[in-house]
């Protein structure tokens, strides 16, 4: 059974940075794709970024160029690191890890850690 447990939400200003974590348990996190989602109250979960097995990533539109994703396979940790933060980056960040078949978003989530950018 795999576990993912994010950190390192919280309050920060507009204009702000912060970085997410999320820790896998299990053998198989280095083979995976990894993936970064949110949801804002009313919003469907969408996704943010993606990295592949490899290191090849992907971004939503809203957050090219402030949002950079990253792993460390020895570490089984994703990271998500967040500048220049807007008040429509607030909601519920969670991570994922991929499908088997290298595919977003896989069965396993985060509990999800709360982010919120406001002055």
């Amino acid at each position: 059974q795999v576990q993912l447990v994010e950190s390192g939400g919280g309050l920060v200003q507009p204009g702000g940075s912060l970085r997410l974590s999320c820790v896998a348990s299990g053998s198989i996190f280095s083979i995976r794709p990894m993936g970064w989602y949110r949801q804002a109250p009313g919003n469907q979960r969408e996704l943010v970024a993606g990295i592949t097995s490899g290191g090849s990533t992907l971004y939503a539109d809203s957050v090219k160029g402030r949002f950079t994703i990253s792993r460390d396979n020895a570490k089984n940790t994703v990271y998500l690191q967040m500048n220049s933060l807007k008040p429509e980056d607030t909601a519920v960040y969670y991570c994922n890890l991929g499908g088997r078949a290298g595919v977003l978003p896989g069965d396993y989530w985060g509990q999800g850690t709360q982010v919120t950018v406001s002055s």
